[in-house]
C-alpha cells in the first residue's frame, strides 16, 4: 500500500497544478474581460469631444430605452419623422393613431429576437446563435407617451439635424430590395404594432444590439464608450462622456 501511496502521490500534485493553472488562466481571462468593459466605458469615441450645434438651432428630444440585455432608440413620432418611415404604414402599422408619441428601432440577433417576445419564451438554441453569429434583424414598434423618468430610458436632447443624422443611420441598416424598400419579414411580430424587418450585417457577442445603437448615436454627435457590450455600460458611457444637462436620467 505504501508503494502505491507513492505511486499516486505525483498524479495528485499534477492534477492540483493543472488545476491552479486552469484557475490562474480564468482569473486572467475575467480580469481581461472586466478591463476590457472597464475601457470600453471609460475611453469615448471618438475620443475628443465637437463643438456643439450653433445657438439657435432647433432642438429634438430621442430616447435611449434599456432592458436588462437590449437597447432601442426613440424618434418622436412627428410627421417629418413618419414621412420618412412611410412604409411602416405601407407594411401594416397604424401610424396616425391617435395615441402615437414615439416610434423606436432597434437591431439585433434575427432568431434571438423574433423567437424571444418574453423571458418566457427564451429557448436554448436562439440563445446560443445569438451568443456565437447569427442573421440580424431591425425592429420597429409604435409606442405611446413614454416616462422620461422611468427606469430604463434615458431622454437625450439633440439637434434638429443631429436626430435626421441618427435616422438616417439607422434606416441605412434595413436591407433593401430591388426597388429601394426595406424588406419585411412575414409573421414576425410581437402584436399589432410592431415589425420586423430584414437588416445588414451579422450579429455575434462581441457586436451586438447595444453596439449599434452606440454606433446610431455617434452618427447624431452623441458619444459613447470604446465598446458597450451590455445596456448599462451604455448608459454609463453616454453620461461620462456627454454634457447631457438635467434631463438625462
Amino acid at each position: 500500500m505504501a508503494r502505491r501511496a507513492a505511486y499516486m502521490n505525483p498524479m495528485a500534485r499534477q492534477r492540483g497544478s493543472l488545476l491552479r493553472r486552469l484557475a490562474v488562466a480564468l482569473a486572467g481571462f475575467l480580469f481581461t474581460v472586466a478591463a476590457m468593459v472597464a475601457l470600453g466605458i471609460l475611453v469615448p469615441r471618438p475620443l475628443l469631444s465637437e463643438p456643439g450645434p450653433p445657438q439657435g438651432q432647433p432642438m429634438r428630444e430621442i430616447l435611449v430605452l434599456a432592458n436588462p440585455i437590449h437597447t432601442d432608440i426613440a424618434f418622436p413620432a412627428d410627421p417629418d419623422v413618419m414621412e420618412r418611415l412611410g412604409f411602416v404604414a405601407d407594411d401594416g402599422l397604424e401610424t396616425d393613431h391617435p395615441g402615437l408619441h414615439w416610434i423606436h428601432m432597434g437591431w439585433g440577433s434575427r432568431s434571438f429576437y423574433i423567437e424571444t417576445p418574453s423571458w418566457a419564451d427564451l429557448r436554448p438554441g436562439s440563445l446560443l446563435r445569438a451568443f456565437t453569429i447569427d442573421e440580424s434583424a431591425m425592429h420597429v414598434e409604435l409606442a405611446g407617451d413614454i416616462d422620461p423618468a422611468m427606469e430604463g430610458v434615458m431622454p437625450i436632447a439633440v439637434s434638429e439635424a443631429s436626430m435626421f443624422a441618427m435616422l438616417d443611420e439607422a434606416l441605412a441598416t434595413f436591407e433593401h430590395d430591388g426597388e429601394g424598400r426595406p424588406i419585411l419579414i412575414p409573421h414576425a411580430a410581437y402584436g399589432e404594432f410592431d415589425l420586423f424587418y430584414e437588416a445588414e450585417g451579422r450579429f455575434n457577442a462581441l457586436y451586438g444590439c447595444n453596439e449599434w445603437t452606440s454606433r446610431v448615436l455617434r452618427a447624431g454627435g452623441i458619444r459613447t464608450g470604446w465598446w458597450n457590450p451590455l445596456p448599462q455600460s451604455l448608459l454609463w458611457s453616454i453620461r461620462l462622456a456627454n454634457d447631457l444637462g438635467e434631463g438625462a436620467s
